[in-house]
């Protein structure tokens, strides 16, 4: 089992295919593929009944706020004993801290279930603080991807990713059900994250900035639970209308 602490910033830009092979083609000899470069990128929010955590970070507004967020991620579809990833994850003034554990998909959906910790470590017991606050949130959406991550070369703290297909389903809430979704993102678009300890170089603001792309707010799992809402008030509307409908017969 490994334990994992991130501090960065993380700037997000929505782009097309045309400037992500732009981007990728001027960064050139630079790069250097990831641990995880193609991937299959599972994530499973946790939240309460009345998604107290996403509407704090969707509903805050300014630079300095406070976000949370609590998901499990695997990378690909895990069968039971493979490894995935319990993050909480922050984000204040801009800064990104994320702590992470690894553990089994059996033993993150008996801590779901049960609240049996795998293991105490120091990661472990800030997440089972945060489990806590929120009365022990249960599984809400799943967020799939694909992704692809690089590395640079002679930067060892930055990074660069492209998602696609982005996708949400609100059932079949488990890691081990496949990545299915409906989609978030439209054909031919991606989302770029540069992440870094610092300002991101002069040369990759270069770049970006020769390509047209510029930094853009987005959550996935925010962007999911717009969805759902506008799809449940839709439904309600429907609903309404077809109950006043028979009541007029």
């Amino acid at each position: 089992m490994s334990n994992d602490i991130f501090e960065r910033i993380e700037k997000k830009y929505r782009i097309t295919a045309a400037q992500k092979e732009a981007v990728l083609r001027e960064i050139g000899g630079r790069l250097l593929e990831d641990r995880f470069c193609r991937s299959t990128i599972q994530s499973l929010y946790l939240d309460t009944p009345d998604h107290r955590i996403i509407r704090n970070s969707t509903e805050a507004r300014g630079h300095s706020v406070y976000k949370e967020k609590i998901r499990v991620r695997s990378y690909g579809t895990p069968g039971r004993e493979d490894k995935v990833f319990f993050e909480l994850k922050k984000k204040y003034k801009g800064i990104v801290y994320k702590r992470r554990i690894c553990m089994t998909l059996a033993e993150a959906e008996r801590y779901l279930e049960e609240g049996i910790c795998p293991k105490d470590s120091q990661i472990m017991r800030e997440i089972d603080y945060a489990m806590d606050f929120y009365g022990r949130p249960k599984p809400a959406v799943m967020i799939c991807y694909e992704r692809e991550a690089y590395a640079i070369q002679d930067y060892p703290a930055l990074r660069v990713t492209f998602d696609s297909n982005v996708r949400y389903r609100d059932r079949e809430l488990s890691l081990g059900k496949g990545s299915q979704g409906i989609p978030i993102t439209g054909s031919g678009e991606y989302l770029l994250e540069v992440k870094s300890d610092g300002a991101i170089p002069v040369w990759l603001s270069e770049i970006l900035d020769r390509n047209k792309v510029y930094p853009s707010s987005f959550s996935k799992y925010g962007t999911a639970y717009q969805m759902i809402r506008a799809k449940a008030r839709a439904s309600k509307k429907i609903t309404g209308g077809a109950q006043r409908h028979v009541s007029n017969l």
